[in-house]
């Protein structure tokens, strides 16, 4: 039985504890988290997608707020690390060098100096450690990708992804919001879609980006362009600029020479394949969502089954310097290459 510590249990902490719970052969049994109310808290967490409604029994847990005395005192194979983005290079190198495994979620740190640090640690230890990039285990992406890569419907003409939503309020002291904290919306929100052009087509040779600010400077919307040898359109939008009524979308079309990808959230059906000639196609997926998919694979990854190799920590890095690229390439409007 695998023993798994839940470091901040606010929206994701919550929905890691509904993975986790759902897995055979690992439970949850302990949580570190600073707030003295988190029994109380825990009932209104929320989040863009989804909802945590499942109850934490409380009784059956370990609870503290330090750190160090959970990992010192709890014995545990693995640790979710669900804590505000400035928090994760220094708490998962306190796991590995406790001898635990640590999933981390996404992004995996605000640059690429402390996500080096993270590398060279999981390296020293000799743990696992993850990178919580959901959208690549996500059922409909994942099955994108396997489409591709298959080449039936020849190459990549063009793609364009979106995630869109309103500001997320919802975190403890408004931390999202805090771009020294949280990287902002683009490292926040916007690298889920950068990792996944990372995935499909690799790290671009250059990006050109555009961007929107509130009325304190901070990047509320942006659009990029990713610069490759061929001639294939990249685009992803992202912003936290819409209106709460407007609720959450994220979605992509992907343009092959024989068929077009189209996934969108508020869609039914969500996914389809539109072959050039032919009937539309409504491609059969996994059950589940990217998170349970992507805890499940870290759970076979630390038990030593083998498994396929879907994000390493090189690439969880090199999608913050290429999200790093599109900040400084909105900033100064001019294309930026990826050094």
């Amino acid at each position: 039985m695998l023993k798994v510590g839940i470091v901040g249990f606010g929206f994701m902490g919550q929905t890691h504890y509904k993975c986790w719970k759902a897995l055979e052969g690992a439970q949850v049994t302990a949580i570190c988290d600073v707030n003295p109310n988190i029994e109380e808290d825990t009932k209104r967490a929320v989040g863009n997608i989804g909802d945590t409604d499942q109850a934490v029994d409380f009784s059956s847990l370990q609870l503290f707020t330090d750190l160090e005395q959970m990992l010192n005192t709890a014995e545990l194979d693995a640790v979710s690390i669900t804590l505000p983005t400035c928090l994760h290079a220094d708490c998962s190198i306190k796991a590995l060098e406790a001898g635990v495994n640590v999933f981390c979620e996404k992004p995996m740190a605000l640059n690429v100096q402390d996500c080096e640090r993270m590398i060279a640690e999981a390296k020293r230890s000799g743990k696992i450690m993850q990178i919580g990039h959901c959208v690549r285990f996500w059922p409909e992406y994942a099955k994108a990708k396997e489409i591709i890569d298959s080449g039936e419907y020849g190459r990549v003409i063009a793609a364009m992804f979106q995630r869109l939503g309103s500001a997320p309020t919802w975190s403890i002291d408004n931390w999202f919001l805090d771009e020294e904290r949280s990287g902002g919306m683009a490292l926040d929100l916007h690298i889920h879609d950068t990792d996944f052009v990372q995935y499909l087509f690799g790290i671009p040779n250059a990006v050109s980006s555009f961007a929107a600010k509130d009325a304190k400077g901070g990047l509320i919307h942006i659009v990029t362009q990713y610069l490759y040898d061929d001639d294939k359109v990249i685009t992803a939008e992202g912003g936290w600029a819409m209106t709460p009524t407007f609720g959450f979308e994220m979605s992509f079309n992907i343009v092959m020479e024989k068929a077009t990808l189209v996934y969108d959230l508020t869609r039914d059906p969500m996914f389809k394949l539109c072959p050039a000639e032919g009937q539309v196609i409504t491609p059969e997926v996994k059950k589940g969502d990217g998170w349970l998919l992507e805890i499940e694979h870290f759970a076979k990854a630390i038990r030593g089954e083998k498994v396929e190799e879907i994000t390493t920590l090189e690439q969880s890095r090199d999608s913050v310097k290429i999200v790093a690229a599109e900040k400084e390439s909105a900033r100064k409007m001019e294309k930026v290459a990826i050094k």
